[in-house]
């Protein structure tokens, strides 16, 4: 009984089959079909092998919300080198709610303002990058993946000690500021607590050691991550007036980084420059010196990188596969139609006259 059970589950599962078979004495092979079939199984590796790498790239997404976090602090990362000597500049921030925050985070390092060959060459660099970044705004998702495994981005420290004195300042460290609207300024004279206002001590300043001319090697928000490249890193500035003012209306975006290497809270931006020279007599009032005026968006951006699912990458696989087995099936079928065996390519077959001689049954 179970031998017959077996034989009738054997015999209907044959019935069922799909995919007849089909005696090797009707299989005819040639050489347009072995032409054939040596360029469609070339064309499946080679379109397997490209979508094998489609499959290993990822890409970038963005989503958008409502940032809704308001007690958190907001950490500024400055590194900025002002062509004027330490003693005589000051740099602090005062924010929407007239809070005041000393530059207590921030150190003040004698250094010589000009460049040496070495770093002039990598500022020339990240100018060259900057330039293709605001061309071409794709390329920060090729930073966001590659870069972020560590490159170094930060100025390569001199090799060789200055004859002359230091000339300038540099003024680097980190700042806690709130959420909201400020003005981080750098301007003559050191700042000083004051119930009633705002105020630097400038008098003991002359008027023609003033110079602005700086340099912003590193000025980011949120939590500082190697490789990313921000919109103001590298950028120069030279004056030969010594009443000018600089000005960068910044606007912040908090964003959230995931992507496979690491995951971080970081902050983007974009930034407006404007300098003027400060002339009274003219009509153009204000204090020399540079400003970098924030504000922070309401919305929040999630930037994580995605990956195609491995059912994904079969189902294009063998929509690839079956696609061209398909048609080289029916060009081999056209061939064989409009071509006779054995004879030269070109031959085709003669016409089939129909014959007049039927045979009733």
């Amino acid at each position: 009984m179970r031998r017959l059970s077996r034989r009738k589950a054997l015999s209907l599962v044959k019935e069922l089959d799909a995919f007849p078979k089909v005696s090797d004495s009707y299989v005819e092979t040639s050489t347009s079909g072995g032409t054939v079939s040596l360029i469609a199984f070339s064309t499946m590796a080679l379109l397997s092998v490209l979508e094998f790498f489609v499959y290993q790239d990822t890409w970038m997404k963005y989503e958008y919300e409502v940032d809704k976090d308001f007690s958190s602090k907001l950490r500024i990362n400055v590194d900025i080198t002002v062509a004027m000597r330490c003693q005589h500049v000051g740099a602090d921030i005062l924010d929407l709610a007239e809070t005041m925050i000393t530059s207590g985070g921030l150190q003040y390092e004698p250094v010589v303002f000009e460049l040496t060959p070495k770093q002039r060459e990598w500022q020339s660099t990240l100018h060259r990058i900057q330039n293709r970044l605001r061309e071409e705004h794709a390329l920060q998702e090729v930073l966001y993946k590659s870069l972020l495994k560590g490159a170094p981005t930060a100025l390569p420290p001199r090799e060789a000690v200055f004859m002359q004195s230091p000339d300038a300042c540099r003024i680097h460290g980190d700042i806690y500021v709130n959420k909201v609207a400020g003005n981080l300024h750098i301007t003559v004279g050191k700042p000083i607590h004051h119930p009633q206002g705002h105020a630097h001590i400038a008098a003991f300043v002359s008027h023609e050691s003033y110079n602005f001319s700086h340099r912003i090697d590193r000025l980011c928000f949120g939590e500082e991550i190697p490789g990313i490249i921000n919109p103001l890193d590298g950028t120069e500035k030279i004056t030969y007036d010594n009443n000018q003012m600089y000005q960068y209306f910044i606007t912040v975006v908090p964003t959230k980084l995931k992507t496979y290497k690491i995951t971080a809270d970081t902050h983007q931006f974009s930034v407006t420059e404007r300098e003027r020279v400060i002339n009274h007599t003219a009509g153009s009032h204000g204090v020399s010196g540079i400003f970098f005026k924030y504000d922070t968006s309401s919305l929040m951006v999630t930037v994580s990188e995605q990956h195609m699912p491995l059912w994904q990458f079969l189902v294009r696989l063998c929509g690839i596969i079956g696609g061209i087995y398909s048609t080289t099936g029916e060009c081999r079928a056209f061939l064989h139609l409009h071509f006779r065996p054995g004879l030269p390519d070109g031959h085709r077959f003669p016409a089939q006259k129909s014959s007049k001689n039927c045979q009733t049954l």
